[in-house]
This record gives C-alpha cells, structure tokens and sequence, in this order.
C-alpha cells in the first residue's frame, strides 16, 4: 500500500505523454481531460504520502519531477500551437530548468527540498492557466483576458517561490558550510 504514492506519480509521468499525443493530433479536449486527470493523481499522491506517512527517497524525487514534466509539455505545447509568446516558454522553463538542476544539486548533498505554499499557489496558478488556456482555444476565446492574467500571476508566483526556496534551502545550506568551513 505504501508504494501507492509513488505508482501515481508513475501514472502521471505516462500521462505527460499522453497528453502529447493527443495535443499533438488535435485532440484539445481529451489532452485537457488527460491533464486534469494528471492534476488529480497528484492531489492524490500527496494526500495519500503526507496522511499515512508513505513518504519515500523515490517519491521525493519523482513526485516533483513528474509536475515539472506535465507542466512543461503543456507549455511548450501550448507555444507550438502559437497560443503563448515566447517570452513566458523561456521563463518557465529557465524557472523549471533552474528547481530541477538545483534539486538535482541539493538532493546529492542529502537535503531534500520540500514544497510549501510558495511553490503549491505557483503550481496551482500553473494548473489554471493550463486548463484555461484550453478552454479559451476550444471552447471559450471570450476567457483571453482571465488566461492571461492568470498565466501573469502564474509566472509571478513562480518567480517569487524561486527566489523563497533559495532563501529557504540552498542559501542556508551554504552559510552552513562556510561556517564549518571556518570552524575547521
């Protein structure tokens, strides 16, 4: 039972790749409802590890990886397509290319980085502005202005958790090592 967490998140790397596929062909709504499904099972996998402590190194690593995949799909999906400018592909995936490589960084010094609520409020404004951007291509062009607000403070809030979790994290980590430093 305890691996449950850590199939999800499996579930949600197959997922990504659905997601393409179906964006790819066209298939805007079925890729939405994939990507909602997506969002579903990490809700899940959260929920499940943090209420029955099924909490594990694996889990650790791949739950976020598996959230920065689907929503990078999305995002560069979206940019083929035309619907985003290029300027918000670049930021998100410097801002994603930048937690990856410094969790990749601090995981190998034993330091796991966990998500709070500076991250979760990114990643849930992330989520709308995805399923939004969607329903404005499909079904509601009239939601332009909401999708792009939301994407604004999607990114903002993305940017802010960045710099909170350097303060939170690495730059501790680092004033603790030059500390030792001295000491020896």
């Amino acid at each position: 039972m305890r691996h449950i967490p850590n199939i999800l998140s499996f579930i949600r790397l197959i997922l990504v790749g659905v997601f393409i596929a179906l964006f790819i062909n066209g298939k805007y709504i079925a890729a939405l409802a994939t990507y909602v499904a997506a969002f579903a099972t990490d809700l899940l996998d959260g929920y499940l590890a943090r209420r029955n402590n099924w909490i594990s190194d694996l889990g650790k690593v791949l739950d976020p990886l598996a959230d920065k995949l689907l929503l990078i799909a999305a995002i560069v999906c979206f940019w083929s397509e035309g619907w985003l400018d290029t300027w918000i592909l670049v930021v998100v995936l410097a801002k994603e290319s930048l937690m990856i490589i410094g969790g990749v960084f601090m995981l190998k010094r034993k330091v796991v980085v966990y998500a709070d609520w500076f991250g979760k409020i990114a990643a849930g404004l992330f989520n709308a502005a995805v399923v939004l951007t969607i329903l404005k291509a499909e079904l509601l062009p009239q939601i332009g202005i909401l999708n792009t607000i939301v994407f604004a403070a999607a990114i903002v809030a993305a940017l802010g958790a960045l710099v909170h979790y350097y303060f939170k994290t690495v730059n501790p980590y680092f004033l603790k090592k030059r500390e030792e430093k001295k000491r020896s």
